[in-house]
């Protein structure tokens, strides 16, 4: 499978939800654009340490994370990250690479944004241009 880079925003979703209420001032929350790296063979977001500090985002546990040459870290895991990219939106947990300069967009991220990957063109396309489609039985 292709990989390809790609502009996201990152923010701090617990930010917009109390500047949502009134308790923050818009301009408080932390929103960071960053580069990531369109990766369908990677499963899960991740994010490097520098963008988890600048969004304030928490530690919320460890994920055990398995690399493409077999080997396996422990990692932090933080929750509530707000992303939005080429339109659309969602929230997500994230693993944190200490050496990572660029984010991961892995295959989670892409199917709950309804994203189809053109590795040919290094594209991405929604399925539906209008709407995020959900499959049900």
């Amino acid at each position: 499978m292709g990989r390809f880079s790609v502009d996201l925003l990152l923010g701090n979703k617990r930010d917009m939800i109390l500047a949502q209420e009134g308790s923050l001032p818009l301009e408080k929350v932390r929103k960071v654009q960053c580069r990531g790296v369109v990766d369908p063979g990677a499963t899960r977001l991740v994010l490097p340490e520098t963008v988890v500090k600048q969004l304030g985002l928490p530690s919320v546990g460890e994920i055990q994370v398995r690399y493409a040459d077999q080997r396996t870290l422990k990692r932090a895991r933080v929750e509530d990250v707000w992303l939005l990219l080429q339109g659309r939106e969602g929230t997500f947990n994230a693993s944190v690479e200490p050496d990572r300069t660029d984010a991961l967009v892995g295959a989670i991220v892409l199917e709950d944004l309804d994203f189809l990957v053109d590795c040919t063109t290094q594209t991405l396309h929604p399925r539906d241009p209008n709407w995020i489609i959900s499959v049900a039985e």
